[in-house]
């Protein structure tokens, strides 16, 4: 209807209420066009004008931080052992001297005792240990060729689960009995 449009030749838009809808549509395409223009103006301004500033602040907030992050490797072995009260375990990564594995581990119903620790070759090693951990992370690097790894035993009253991850220079995660 031509009302619809703000066009009312008859009066009959007035009568039923459409002439303000076309007054509000008008309204509207109005604003747009003055939107547009401000843009505009903004827009073509020259270059000499226009400040290198902003663009460096929009460029270090978006395009360094997205450069920046780093993209972690998936983890190569994930084991998961329940451990009753007062039992232990053991995980060893086979390694040459020099390598380095990174490693993540966490326990859920309570925390652990534990020996970070290496063997081979009539050469031992005790990396780390800890009592009442539910976990820990960070970079195993072999001081020598063998096995290199966690000791853990649960000194709860009640199961706990432990989960290792692993990823890294190593040829085999294994667990030891």
């Amino acid at each position: 209807m031509p009302a619809e449009y703000a066009i009312d030749p008859t009066g009959i838009g007035r009568l039923l209420g459409l002439n303000q809808m076309g007054e509000i549509k008008e309204q509207l395409a109005d604003e747009a066009i003055a939107d547009a223009a401000a843009q505009l103006t903004t827009m073509s301004s020259p270059a000499k004008e226009r400040s290198r500033e902003p663009l460096n602040q929009i460029e270090s907030a978006v395009v360094k931080p997205a450069l920046a992050a780093p993209i972690q490797p998936i983890w190569e072995d994930e084991v998961r052992v329940v451990l009753s009260p007062g039992e232990g375990t053991e995980f060893k990564l086979t390694m040459n001297m020099g390598e380095t594995a990174n490693f993540h581990w966490v326990t859920d119903g309570g925390s652990v005792n534990f020996d970070t620790h290496g063997d081979g070759g009539g050469k031992s090693i005790s990396y780390e240990k800890g009592r009442g951990v539910t976990e820990d992370e960070g970079e195993l690097t072999a001081a020598f060729t063998g096995n290199h790894g966690w000791f853990f035993r649960n000194r709860n009253n009640n199961d706990i689960t432990l989960v290792l991850r692993t990823r890294g220079n190593y040829r085999e995660l294994k667990r030891a009995i």
